[in-house]
């Protein structure tokens, strides 16, 4: 059985795998991980070595020849590559998505340094650290000063004996190949949930096309529009060698055919200088050496996994993304993509997506990069031998004709993915799905204020009469997401829900839960109402006057709430101030508002009292509305065509309290103590990760597998 047709059975048996056993293939995950561990762990030394020997094995005649002509032609194959990386974004149908709340929406990015990116200082502690980049510039700068070494033939002996020794270290990894493919796959099928593998082949369809318009247009075309060799001539003659390439999907056992293909067409070319045909055995081993086209479209995962993610990489990204992805790419890809993730701030385990849709994509990369190799060698001998021409007529048509390929190719496949992908929105049940996350004593839940008896006068203070009654009375706004609010099975649930059950069962009461309207933050709050208001309160000094606060128990960031469409615009407060007057709702808070007229000071602010207004069809109407990035976000999964944007530079967090009626000094230092306590027990980072960053409600039920939902062997 060839290697090819092993990797395919692993990849049905894998499949299988998943589809039968569901979740419980999850320890599968172990050789899944340690199998790209394996892919990685020669990956920087063989690179270092095979660039300083590559490099260091040319003579200076042939390396200045190779770097200004065979390397302006690399650059403009990398162009060409690079621009259909970012027509990529085009072709994924668009899609409503949200998210809870993430800890990298109020992070700072981190800033691109390029001088520590580029250049080592250290070059071992940038191998120690995996900084791509700074190892190939180390790299080259060493294989280049050996050009003119004499006596050089001694060490490129031992980096050779190094690169065979690595190489059987690879083959030794290869030929596990089946084995890490069939547990990658295994636990892809399951544990995805069918969401994921929809979008997932949203990104396979994808780059298929663009790999088919790549091979077979745009590289062998721009050879027929520069050389005198013809399009049809450059694929008949390729063509065994670019299926071989694909069926293998390795392209460094195919060198020595496509080398072989270059030479014929020169020959039926250059009849008459036979010499020429030596030029394509320098051209294409050194080249090799350097990112091919196939790789650089590998890229355009970064793209998809963004949007897979709801974190997707900017417009005004895109040429820090070409640029720090070039030089990642002079390794591996299993070093390049993990790093470009991290990178963008897109979460890592998309990853293993990557590996996976590799399984159908690397074929189509390897037949790139196999035309990419043909289509330099040719257009390098022909820039050396003074062949190369440049007829306005022609090339005009190959653009002409190219875009209006790739036109039809977005178009066809954007259109195609539209009608077969899944576009319901569902994300919004994540929230109205989530409960309590214990079983309390049941509660007293008022419909309103008017339905709750007045309290009883407080004789000593407000904590003594919550014992003597036997029960906490504590007051909350209606639809107050993620701190209370009611969900589908008509429970009232949230944060500050839970906190109120936990506090009333610490001090051994009942609980009774009233609604109250959002006015009472404007005066002190009285004690026949409730005993304690929690309500996610922000601090502000207007309501710290009139309220007694406990000690906060959160911070928020300030964030504001746009429209999908104008997520870029709000991105920084720079760019907010170049709007002009714009017009920004705020929640009645002076402080707030105050702090909007410090970053914005022509912004025409609008008040409204609750977000609920904003999404109503006879809403609050302004261009943004000021909130938190913690309860913003929440409001997005509800409704998904908003989403929530922490302006740079500059990170604004608000205390979260709590407010005790009749400015109680003991209930505060009580309240005080217990909030201490919740966060030393852990039961506040806990209704954080549930209520806040969604970690229970995106816990979906278990996956479809063959064993729990056909044969029922378990629940």
């Amino acid at each position: 059985m060839t290697p090819a047709q092993k990797m395919m059975v692993a990849l049905v048996v894998g499949a299988a795998t998943g589809l039968f056993a569901g979740e419980f293939v999850e320890p599968l995950r172990i050789v899944a991980d340690g199998y790209v561990k394996l892919l990685q762990m020669t990956v920087l030394p063989y690179l270092m070595v095979s660039l300083i020997s590559g490099l260091g094995g040319l003579s200076l005649a042939h390396a200045r020849a190779l770097a200004w002509r065979v390397g302006g032609l690399l650059l403009l194959l990398w162009a060409i590559a690079l621009a259909a990386v970012f027509v990529f974004p085009l072709m994924f149908p668009p899609m409503e998505s949200a998210s809870f709340f993430s800890t990298t929406l109020v992070e700072d990015p981190q800033p691109f340094d390029l001088v520590n990116l580029y250049i080592p200082s250290n070059p071992f502690n940038s191998m120690a650290n995996n900084v791509v980049p700074a190892v190939v510039v180390f790299s080259i700068v060493i294989g280049v000063a050996l050009i003119g070494v004499e006596r050089k033939e001694r060490l490129l002996e031992v980096l050779g004996t190094m690169t065979a020794a690595m190489g059987r270290v690879n083959s030794f990894v290869a030929s596990l190949t089946p084995y890490g493919l069939f547990a990658i796959v295994a636990v892809a099928a399951g544990t995805l949930q069918p969401e994921q593998l929809a979008r997932m082949r949203v990104y396979n369809v994808s780059y298929v096309a663009m790999a088919l318009l790549v091979s077979f247009w745009v590289l062998p075309g721009l050879v027929a529009a520069l050389t005198p060799v013809r399009y049809r001539d450059v694929l008949a003659r390729t063509r065994e060698a670019l299926l071989m390439a694909f069926l293998t999907s390795n392209l460094f056992i195919v060198l020595p055919m496509l080398t072989e293909a270059v030479k014929a067409l020169l020959r039926e070319h250059h009849s008459d200088e036979d010499k020429h045909e030596t030029l394509p055995e320098i051209i294409v081993p050194a080249s090799f050496n350097f990112p091919h086209t196939g790789k650089l479209m590998s890229l355009s995962y970064v793209l998809f996994a963004g949007w897979f993610a709801d974190a997707a990489v900017r417009s005004q990204d895109y040429p820090q993304l070409a640029a720090v992805g070039f030089f990642t790419l002079f390794g591996s890809l299993n070093i390049a993509i993990p790093y470009l993730l991290d990178l963008f701030r897109i979460p890592a385990d998309t990853f293993q997506l990557f590996l996976a849709a590799s399984v159908v994509n690397a074929r189509f990369g390897t037949l790139i990069a196999a035309v990419h190799t043909v289509a330099i060698a040719l257009l390098g001998t022909c820039a050396l031998t003074g062949r190369l021409r440049v007829k306005p007529r022609l090339l005009l048509r190959f653009v002409v004709v190219t875009l209006v390929l790739t036109a039809g190719t977005v178009a066809g496949v954007r259109a195609i993915l539209a009608v077969t992908t899944e576009q319901a929105y569902t994300r919004d049940r994540a929230v109205l799905d989530m409960g309590l996350q214990r079983d309390y004593q049941p509660a007293t839940t008022f419909p309103d204020e008017a339905s709750a008896s007045a309290l009883p006068a407080v004789q000593t203070s407000v904590l003594q009469r919550i014992q003597s009654r036997g029960a906490l009375r504590v007051g909350y706004f209606a639809n107050n997401p993620p701190y209370a609010y009611v969900n589908r099975r008509g429970e009232l649930v949230g944060f500050d829900v839970e906190m109120a059950h936990q506090l009333a069962t610490d001090l051994g009461v009942r609980l009774e839960l009233v609604p109250l309207p959002r006015d009472v933050l404007q005066g002190s709050l009285d004690s026949l109402r409730c005993d304690i208001l929690m309500a996610g309160i922000a601090v502000t000094p207007d309501r710290a006057a009139n309220l007694l606060l406990s000690a906060s128990y959160l911070d928020e960031t300030l964030a504001v709430l746009v429209p999908d469409h104008r997520r870029e615009a709000f991105s920084s407060w720079e760019s907010i101030r170049s709007m002009g007057p714009v017009r920004i709702g705020v929640p009645p808070a002076p402080y707030l508002e105050i702090k909007l007229r410090d970053q914005v000071p022509q912004a025409r602010t609008v008040r409204f009292n609750e977000l609920d207004e904003v999404f109503s069809a006879s809403g609050i109407k302004a261009e943004a509305f000021m909130t938190t990035a913690e309860r913003g976000s929440i409001w997005t999964l509800l409704h998904p065509e908003y989403s929530v944007v922490v302006p740079r530079p500059g990170r604004f967090t608000v205390p979260v309290a709590y407010a005790v009626a009749d400015r109680d000094l003991r209930l505060v230092d009580f309240l005080n103590a217990w909030i201490e306590l919740k966060r030393k027990d852990g039961t506040i980072s806990g209704l954080f990760d549930h209520w806040i960053l969604g970690r229970a409600a995106e816990a979906s039920a278990p996956r479809w597998s063959v064993v729990r939902d056909v044969l029922h062997w378990v629940n």
